[in-house]
C-alpha cells in the first residue's frame, strides 16, 4: 500500500467503495487521515463497516468538516450533471480530488532522491496492453515494476514506493478529470476517438479530460493517427514540450510502426515474431513501450526482446483456442467500434461476432471493414440494429454467445480454410454480462466446450 499523508488528524469524504474508492480510504487512513465513507449500496456500506472504517451518510453531514472530497470516477465530476456530493463540496469550498491525484501527492511528498519513476498511460484503445506491455519490457530489463491503476490493481494499492522502482500506471479520462499536481516522468496520449461523451459535456471536454496527463510531465510520448492526437502533439510543441510522435503510417513521425515491424530512435526491427501482438494497432503498441522503455534508459535490445516476448492480455486480442483449421479469438474488450476496427483489420476475413449494448454510431464507422466478414454473428440488445446496419452483409441473428460460437465454427469449418472466429463486439457488455471479462470468458468456455484446444496447450 502507499500511504497518503497531508491530511493528518482531517476529516476525508469518500464517496464510492469499489475498488479505487476502499483503497483511498485505505491509504488515507495509513497516512493519518480520518476518511468517512458512503456509498449508495448497503453491501459496499457494511464492508467499510467491517474493515472499521466509519461510514455517515454524506446527504446529511457537515460538510464544512471535511478537508477534501475524494470521488470515485464512476461518478459524474461535471455531466450530464454533477454528483450529488460535487454540488456539496462545492458549496463547502472544498477540494474533489481522485485516487490519481493522492498517489501524486503521496510521492510528491517524498524527498527528491527517494522519489520512484511513473509512467502513465492514457487513451480510448490499446490502454491496458500498452500498460502491461511496457510493465512487462521493464521487468525483462531488471527493473523493479509495478503496475495498476485502471488496469487491475488500484494505485494505491501497489507497493509502497522505492528509489529503484517504477510505477506504470493506466488512467482513464475520469481520472484525469480528478486530477491537478499529476506529474509522471513519461506521460502516454495513444489515440483520441468518440467516447464517454455524456460524461464529458462532448468531444472538447472528453480530449480535455485526456490531455490533462501532459499538463506536468516529463516526456511526452503522443499517437499522431487521429486528429486530437495530432492537435494535442503540435500544441506541446508550440508550447515548447519535447514530443515523440507516434504512427502506424501516414503521418511523420519521431516513432512509427508499421504492421510486422516496429521502428523506434534506434532503427527499424523485424516486428511479425511478437505472435501475440497482431495488427497495425498492436504494433503502436508496441512502439510506444518501445519509446516509454528508451526513455528509462532501457537498451535498444533489451527493449525489443521484451516486446517479442510479451505473452499477451486475456480479452485483448487473445487466441483461446483451435479446433481444426478454426482459431477462435476473443477480443471483448473492443466495446465500440473504434476498438472493434483494430481487431477486424488484422485479418483480410472473419466469422464476427459482434453485438451487446450499442454505443452512439452503433457499427456506421466499420462499414468499410463489412467486406472482410464473411459472415456476422449477432447477439445481445443490438442485434436488430447492427443487422440492419449490416444489409447485404452475410448475418444472422444467434442471440445469445453460446450460439453465436457454435454457428461461426460450423460456417468456419465448413470452408475447409484456415478461418478465424472473432468476438470483438463493438458494444458494451452489460445487456447480457457484468463485464467484458465475463463476456470474454463466456466465449472461450463456448469455444472448449466444442473441443478447442486451449492456446496454452496447442
Amino acid at each position: 500500500m502507499i500511504r497518503v499523508p497531508g491530511f493528518e488528524g482531517r476529516r476525508i469524504a469518500v464517496f464510492g467503495l469499489g475498488r479505487s474508492g476502499l483503497t483511498a480510504a485505505r491509504a488515507l487512513q495509513a497516512g493519518g487521515a480520518l476518511p468517512v465513507l458512503w456509498d449508495d449500496s448497503v453491501s459496499s456500506r457494511m464492508q467499510a463497516e467491517a474493515e472499521g472504517f466509519a461510514v455517515e451518510d454524506l446527504t446529511a453531514a457537515d460538510w464544512s468538516d471535511f478537508a477534501a472530497l475524494v470521488l470515485s470516477p464512476g461518478a459524474p465530476l461535471t455531466h450530464p450533471k454533477p454528483h450529488w456530493t460535487v454540488a456539496k463540496a462545492g458549496a463547502a469550498g472544498i477540494e474533489i480530488i481522485g485516487d490519481i491525484e493522492l498517489f501524486a501527492r503521496a510521492l510528491a511528498r517524498l524527498p527528491e532522491g527517494e522519489r520512484p519513476r511513473v509512467v502513465a498511460i492514457t487513451g480510448t484503445n490499446g490502454k491496458s496492453t500498452t500498460t502491461a506491455l511496457i510493465g512487462w519490457v521493464l521487468k525483462q530489463a531488471g527493473m523493479t515494476v509495478h503496475v495498476g491503476g485502471n488496469i487491475g490493481i488500484g494505485v494505491l494499492a501497489l507497493p509502497a514506493p522505492t528509489p529503484d522502482a517504477v510505477y506504470v500506471v493506466e488512467v482513464s479520462s475520469y481520472q484525469l478529470d480528478l486530477t491537478t499536481s499529476f506529474a509522471p516522468d513519461v506521460a502516454i496520449l495513444i489515440n483520441i476517438s468518440p467516447d464517454h461523451l455524456d460524461r464529458h459535456g462532448g468531444m472538447d471536454g472528453y480530449v480535455a479530460a485526456k490531455r490533462r496527463i501532459f499538463a506536468r510531465s516529463g516526456s511526452a510520448l503522443v499517437g499522431v493517427d487521429d486528429p486530437w492526437g495530432r492537435d494535442t502533439a503540435a500544441g506541446l510543441k508550440a508550447g515548447g514540450r519535447k514530443v515523440v510522435s507516434v504512427s502506424t503510417g501516414g503521418e511523420p513521425a519521431d516513432v512509427m510502426a508499421a504492421p510486422g515491424e516496429m521502428t523506434g530512435q534506434d532503427g527499424r526491427v523485424d516486428f511479425a515474431a511478437a505472435r501475440s501482438l497482431p495488427g497495425r494497432h498492436n504494433a503502436q503498441n508496441a512502439a510506444f513501450a518501445y519509446a516509454a522503455a528508451r526513455a528509462l534508459g532501457v537498451p535498444h535490445d533489451v527493449a525489443v526482446e521484451g516486446l517479442l516476448t510479451f505473452p499477451g492480455l486475456a480479452h485483448r486480442m487473445e487466441t483461446v483456442g483451435r479446433l481444426g483449421r478454426v482459431t477462435f479469438v476473443n477480443d471483448s474488450k473492443a466495446t465500440n467500434a473504434d476498438a472493434a476496427r483494430q481487431a477486424l483489420s488484422s485479418y483480410d476475413r472473419s466469422f464476427w461476432i459482434a453485438g451487446g449494448r450499442a454505443k452512439a454510431g452503433g457499427i456506421d464507422d466499420l462499414e468499410d471493414l463489412f467486406p472482410r466478414m464473411v459472415e456476422a454473428f449477432l447477439i445481445g440488445e443490438a442485434a436488430g440494429p447492427f443487422a440492419a446496419r449490416l444489409g447485404d452483409t452475410p448475418h444472422r441473428i444467434s442471440g445469445d454467445m453460446q450460439t453465436a460460437v457454435g454457428q461461426a465454427y460450423e460456417a468456419a469449418a465448413a470452408t475447409g480454410r484456415e478461418e478465424v472466429v472473432l468476438l470483438s463486439p463493438a458494444a458494451a457488455s452489460f445487456d447480457q454480462y457484468p463485464d467484458f471479462e465475463a463476456r470474454g470468458e463466456a466465449f472461450r468456455a463456448a469455444a472448449l466446450a466444442l473441443g478447442a484446444v486451449p492456446a496454452s496447450a496447442s
